[in-house]
């Protein structure tokens, strides 16, 4: 996760700590020495709605062997022991468990920051509040564009009107939130109606991810945007936040699943401002680019660990026989030893990278999408040969 905010202008928003101090630096078990990764876990498969994208291929149906109550608050007294910092509660959609509320307040109390990745369309102004009450920290919705387009990806007429409810009502009790823009070929050129909407709604966030090829994603390949198309997005998100910024606008603009946005971040600022440039370039050195199976990790629906929500094909133990902190501290696994000291290991492009410090060669998922190999280059890096020292 890139904060542009954070990298073009030195703010401070919670999740800054975790990913750009000195202390993250170098970690090899959480986002720091002392703490233990933020961990995603993904409640249910089950969902209201059937996203084209969708890296769980959720659906409507109810699924069985999903951890029960129980096993949830024991998993989290594991988490908290270990010094989880977050637990991103996320899906399928996670409002449709039952217990919910009662799970994530229960991590609040034990000194874990709850957070929630939703598609919005549940959250009543009753369903607002509970959540604000029971202290999550913050509420990301997603949405794939305004109106048709969105509904389109999300495969139901009206997911839309329903998600932007839960916005307002989210806004209305003063409960953090944001969206979550998963950027492709049929979306792209909306970026800026985007920051239009995230201004106009008074939303406090935007998190736009790059497409992984991984679940029903699997199949959008080919509806990825191109290394020039993505040089155009980065650049449409720089020159609006740093127009937010100019404005007095306190929004938190970040983009995810594509590390060498950060490469571009300190490229683009060079030629403008380089002690900026020189900042950037502090800041991206200290977090050091992917970090999943080290300060990220996903659990699923029936207690399995993975790397990140989209590598479930590769599996490391279950929490139901071991405790999570002993399965994420155990290198035996060729994959966890890899992702933990996987410079070496790295291929083609990557492996030649200049920036491969400040990248640790960005998403693997996706390269082995395309090759077939795990440790090849990232299709989805689109900076140049010149850019990154390749002759």
């Amino acid at each position: 996760m890139i904060s542009v905010t954070k990298l073009l202008f030195d703010t401070d928003y919670f999740g800054d700590s975790l990913r750009y101090s000195k202390a993250s630096h170098g970690a090899r078990n959480g986002t720091t020495e002392e703490t233990g990764p933020v961990v995603v876990w993904n409640s249910t498969r089950t969902c209201n709605l059937h996203c084209v994208h969708c890296y769980m291929d959720s659906d409507s149906q109810k699924y069985a062997g999903e951890l029960s109550t129980d096993e949830a608050k024991r998993l989290i007294d594991d988490l908290a022991d270990f010094k989880v910092p977050v637990l991103l509660f996320s899906g399928g959609e996670p409002l449709i468990r039952p217990d919910f509320f009662e799970l994530a307040a229960y991590a609040q109390a034990k000194g874990i920051r709850p957070t929630l990745s939703t598609n919005g369309t549940l959250i009543t102004p009753e369903v607002a509040g509970k959540i604000k009450h029971i202290g999550v920290g913050y509420v990301g919705i997603s949405l794939d564009g305004l109106r048709d387009v969105n509904d389109k990806f999300r495969g139901k007429e009206g997911a839309f009107h329903a998600a932007m409810q839960g916005i307002q009502n989210c806004v209305a009790v003063e409960q953090r939130v944001g969206l979550r823009f998963t950027i492709n070929r049929h979306n792209f050129e909306e970026l800026d109606n985007i920051f239009d909407f995230i201004e106009t709604e008074k939303i406090d966030r935007v998190c736009f991810y790059h497409l992984v090829y991984s679940g029903r994603g699997q199949q959008m390949v080919d509806e990825d945007i191109s290394p020039e198309e993505s040089r155009h997005a980065m650049d449409t998100i720089i020159r609006r936040t740093m127009d937010f910024q100019k404005r007095g606008l306190n929004k938190e603009i970040l983009t995810v699943d594509n590390h060498c946005d950060g490469v571009y971040l300190y490229l683009n600022a060079l030629k403008h401002d380089p002690h900026r440039g020189e900042r950037i370039k502090q800041l991206i050195g200290y977090n050091g680019g992917n970090r999943s199976g080290i300060a990220f990790g996903e659990i699923d629906p029936y207690g399995y660990v993975h790397p990140d929500q989209f590598t479930q094909h590769i599996t490391f133990g279950n929490v139901r026989e071991r405790k999570f902190s002993e399965i994420w501290t155990d290198s035996n696994h060729p994959i966890m030893a890899g992702l933990k000291d996987r410079k070496s290991l790295l291929k083609g492009r990557c492996s030649q990278c200049q920036y491969v410090s400040f990248c640790n060669g960005n998403f693997r998922t996706r390269a082995e999408a395309v090759t077939g190999d795990f440790w090849e280059s990232d299709p989805a890096c689109y900076l140049t040969d010149t850019e990154i020292g390749i002759s």
